[in-house]
Order: structure tokens, then sequence, then C-alpha cells
């Protein structure tokens, strides 16, 4: 129990699993540490001895917290807690709280201009462009929200472009209410065809094709 690689997952019933397949039962003079503190979790986990609990969601892996020795999370706290009393780490977090907004302002522009460059319409539709690209940023931008537009591991038109499938799988489309088999690959056979699908109206709009009244990105607009 002293590096990262000490993971548990719990199962259906609650019970922590480790690497190994067997049941982790914390000692009882362990505690646990939701996650949500980041400060005082790499304090404890800095001493070693702790065991990190995760469970999947989708394809993920969300960390909820860690088993460590009561005395350590105590102290972990105690430390804090007195850092973060201090006008220095105020003014430091006020700071890094600044920085962070201009950034996330900063990371609004430019995905909200490679979301338009992906769309490229029509000229004839150019606020339409501006209108959904605007729509697509909002709903996948927020910090923490999980979209693929957070993530770095691929480059920014890439996520732009999922983005724009994303936003139109939920707005165009009745993925939110169909009832999907629970069959491997059928979720994804779906989306796939969903993909297609708004694909195919979004050439629409870039090739400047006259739009029908039930186009569903054009209702989903007059709605937005």
């Amino acid at each position: 129990m002293k590096n990262d690689k000490h993971i548990v997952i719990p199962d259906r019933d609650g019970n922590l699993i480790a690497e190994n397949g067997a049941y982790f039962v914390p000692p009882k003079h362990w505690a646990f540490l939701p996650a949500g503190d980041a400060g005082v979790t790499r304090k404890v986990t800095a001493r070693g001895h702790y065991m990190r609990v995760q469970e999947k969601k989708g394809r993920r892996f969300i960390s909820k917290g860690i088993w460590a020795p009561a005395q350590i999370i105590a102290e972990a706290k105690k430390e804090m807690d007195t850092t973060r009393s201090t006008d220095e780490y105020k003014v430091k977090l006020n700071k890094d709280r600044e920085r962070r907004a201009q950034k996330q302002l900063e990371y609004e522009d430019e995905f909200c201009r490679e979301v338009e460059r992906f769309l490229r319409f029509h000229n004839k539709y150019k606020e339409q462009q501006k209108q959904m690209a605007r729509l697509v940023t909002t709903h996948a931008i927020p910090v923490g929200s999980g979209t693929v537009a957070r993530t770095q591991m691929i480059p920014i038109e890439e996520r732009a472009a999922k983005a724009v499938i994303a936003w139109m799988r939920h707005k165009t489309t009745a993925y939110d209410n169909l009832k999907i088999a629970r069959i491997k690959g059928e979720r994804r056979a779906v989306r796939k065809n969903l993909a297609a699908q708004s694909n195919r109206i979004l050439q629409q709009y870039r090739i400047g094709e006259s739009i029908q009244e039930n186009c569903p990105l054009r209702n989903a607009l007059k709605i937005a």
C-alpha cells in the first residue's frame, strides 16, 4: 500500500475489490477521505499508506476518494487549514482563480472558432453557423463537464467536430429517449447511424440547399 497503483473498485454491493480480485477491508484505524479536496488528498498520498477508490463510468474511472490511516488524514486536514488561513495563501488563491477564469474565456473563444470552421456553412446560413457554434460551445465547454471538449488527448479541431455531432445527437434526434438494447456495441452502432444523419443535415447547410420547415436542426436553432 505504498504507491498510487494500489486501487480498489466497489462492486454492486459496495464491497471493495482489490487489483488481485480479493476483497479489501480497511483496517480499523483507517478512515475514508472523499474526493474533492486535492490539497488534503495530496498530503495524505504523499505519506504512502492509502488505497484509492475508483468507480468505472462508461470508459472512464472516476476517483471517489481514498482510504488511509485516520491519523494521517487528520494531520493533513490540520496542515491545510493552517496553510489556508494565511494571507499569502488567500492572495495566491485569488490570482489562481483569475488566471483560470481568463484561460477558460480564451479557450471558449478558441473552441467556438474551431466549431465554426468545422461547420463552414454556406454564406446564406452564416447567422445559423454563428448561433450553432455558440450553442455547441456553451454545451461542451464547462469545466468539469466531462465532455470531449475538455480532453487534451485529441486535437482541438477533432474536439470541435465531435462536440457538434454530440450536440446534434441530443438536440436534433430522439437519442435521449431511445431504449437501446443492452447488447455490446449496440449503443455505438446507434450513435454511428445518428452521426451519419447529422452529417447529411450539415451538408445541406454547407452547400446552401433550401432547408425544409421540418428540418430538425432548423427547429433546434429556432427554440434555442
